[in-house]
């Protein structure tokens, strides 16, 4: 009895050991291109250019002239930042809004066409972007929406994937809730704000993460649609950096750094319900 729980003691260590050492090494992995954009945001852009992102550390070579450069430099960096910062917010608003009711819809109700309608949510949830661009980018240029933030976010507000988890994480909704609304007198509209959404909330948290991601690292369709540079995105405009004949490096290298701080506070203010939503979503019942 004594080996039997020992095997198992051991095993169990080995478990530990064994899954503590995977995480450290995804830890490293993930941390890592990070730690080498700080390290390259203190060294002179051409260092970039000669040497590449490296982990030497030469304090000589050291300076906070970048950062100078960010804050103080003739350029339009924070222009394309607060234009990101806008239609991220926009973006995710718009799509969690749409795609709850669309969610709450298929969730909730029963009508003509319903599952015909949920496979053609289903069908565009495996069609990729590349598949549709060129018609997206002919009906915009019809309706004479180029260059401007309403054909970035119009074609994505109701979003497939995200409509697919409303609707998974409602399918547990109970029927008594919606009829004890309906008797006291709510509104299918009020019963949605008033009772579902709050409901909601771990799965609206875990799909602004995932929506703000997508909407913040958006690049190939603003690169189709914008034109004027004063329009640009923070991807647009870092792109534009990349060039060999202008020592734009030092921008590009900072600027980089500093996109990953509205990603990390959006990550912050909402992770308290993501893993809930997350895991709620992923089961019915």
């Amino acid at each position: 009895m004594q080996t039997k729980l020992s095997g198992k003691s051991k095993k169990a260590s080995l478990e530990l050991w064994g899954s503590t050492i995977l995480f450290i090494v995804l830890a490293i992995v993930i941390i890592l291109p990070i730690w080498l954009l700080l390290i390259a945001s203190f060294k002179p852009g051409g260092d970039l250019l000669q040497y590449g992102l490296n982990l030497d550390i030469n304090f000589s070579r050291m300076s906070l002239d970048n950062f100078v450069l960010l804050f103080t430099g003739q350029h339009e960096y924070w222009t394309w930042f607060f234009n990101s910062i806008f239609l991220t917010a926009l973006t995710v608003l718009l799509t969690l809004a749409v795609s709850a009711f669309v969610g709450y819809g298929f969730a909730a109700y029963e009508f003509k066409g319903k599952r015909v309608f949920f496979v053609i949510v289903l069908l565009i949830l495996s069609i990729p972007l590349e598949v549709v661009m060129l018609p997206l980018y002919k009906q915009m240029s019809m309706m004479k929406m180029m260059d401007s933030y309403t054909a970035i976010v119009l074609p994505f507000m109701a979003h497939a994937s995200t409509i697919f988890f409303f609707r998974q994480y409602l399918l547990s909704l109970p029927k008594s809730l919606l009829e004890a609304g309906r008797i006291d007198g709510a509104t299918e509209y009020g019963i949605f704000l008033r009772l579902i959404v709050p409901i909601m909330k771990p799965a609206f948290s875990a799909m602004a993460i995932l929506n703000g991601m997508n909407a913040w690292n958006n690049y190939l369709w603003p690169l189709l649609v914008i034109r004027s540079s004063d329009k640009y995105t923070l991807t647009l405009g870092l792109n534009t950096l990349i060039n060999p004949y202008g020592d734009n490096y030092s921008l590009l290298i900072v600027g980089s750094l500093f996109s990953i701080i509205p990603i990390f506070i959006l990550f912050i203010a909402f992770q308290k319900y993501f893993i809930e939503g997350m895991t709620a979503g992923a089961v019915k019942g």
